[in-house]
């Protein structure tokens, strides 16, 4: 499959004529709580040619792909990547410490991921991971949960735990965040990750108590906390500079 998938980047270089600084695997299998038949979720930053910027229509800012097989395939202009990164989105956050990686300008994605920790607002990702964790857990009924829906439950919450209480940008696999944990959950879940690896996606099982109480007090106490941090807003010079001169040295 990888193989596949760099074959399909050349391709997609070739046919929209952009030139891709950085490709990664964005789900399951880079957060590190992969089943057998998760999908594979490429994503990648791309330049077009300096004149598409110079001309009157913009050039496009994004592709995104029907799913093929087991492939999910969706692109970003750098231009669009920097306004994100200055907003502190937490997805460029996570793109780049992907630990799959299909192709890269490793000067060029070292510098992006430095950009990322000079745009960190520590509100703003703790209000993101919080708001997916909350989504995901109203979905929950009763003791029955979908063994991947617990993930999307509690991977963003112990991203939110990880921004308040070290602030600094959350690790996007799963393993440094279970630190966050008491032992005896994080030995549950490590239990889980090893069963989740052995069964199809849509498989449920049966939460404990004690991580379900976990989960819902953790809500409640960053929910509280949060609210005393401030607000940080960003301009956008630093990132002007890095798209001109990243443009000018690959014309």
């Amino acid at each position: 499959m990888e193989q596949r998938i760099k074959q399909k980047l050349t391709e997609l270089e070739q046919q929209y004529r952009i030139h891709i600084l950085y490709a990664c695997e964005s789900g399951s299998r880079a957060w590190g709580f992969p089943s057998p038949n998760s999908d594979y979720d490429v994503r990648f930053i791309y330049v077009h040619p300096l004149d598409r910027y110079l001309a009157i229509d913009n050039p496009e800012s994004h592709f995104t792909f029907p799913i093929d097989d087991e492939l999910d395939l969706q692109g970003w202009d750098l231009k669009k990547t920097l306004q994100l990164i200055r907003k502190s989105n937490t997805t460029p956050f996570e793109w780049l410490q992907s630990p799959i990686i299909y192709q890269q300008n490793q000067s060029i994605a070292q510098q992006l991921w430095q950009l990322c920790a000079d745009f960190f607002n520590t509100r703003g990702n703790i209000y993101h991971y919080l708001g997916i964790a909350k989504s995901s857990l109203q979905t929950i009924d009763g003791k029955e949960i979908g063994v991947k829906k617990l993930f999307y439950v509690l991977r963003p919450l112990l991203c939110a735990k990880w921004c308040l209480e070290k602030r600094q940008i959350a690790p996007m696999a799963i393993m440094p965040l279970l630190t966050l944990l008491p032992d005896n959950l994080r030995q549950q879940i490590n239990d889980i990750i090893r069963l989740k690896a052995t069964m199809v996606e849509s498989a449920s099982i049966t939460i404990a108590p004690e991580i379900l109480s976990f989960i819902e007090q953790s809500m409640i106490d960053i929910s509280a906390e949060v609210e005393s941090i401030t607000e940080q807003h960003f301009k956008a010079d630093k990132l002007d500079r890095f798209f001109i001169q990243t443009l000018m040295s690959l014309k």
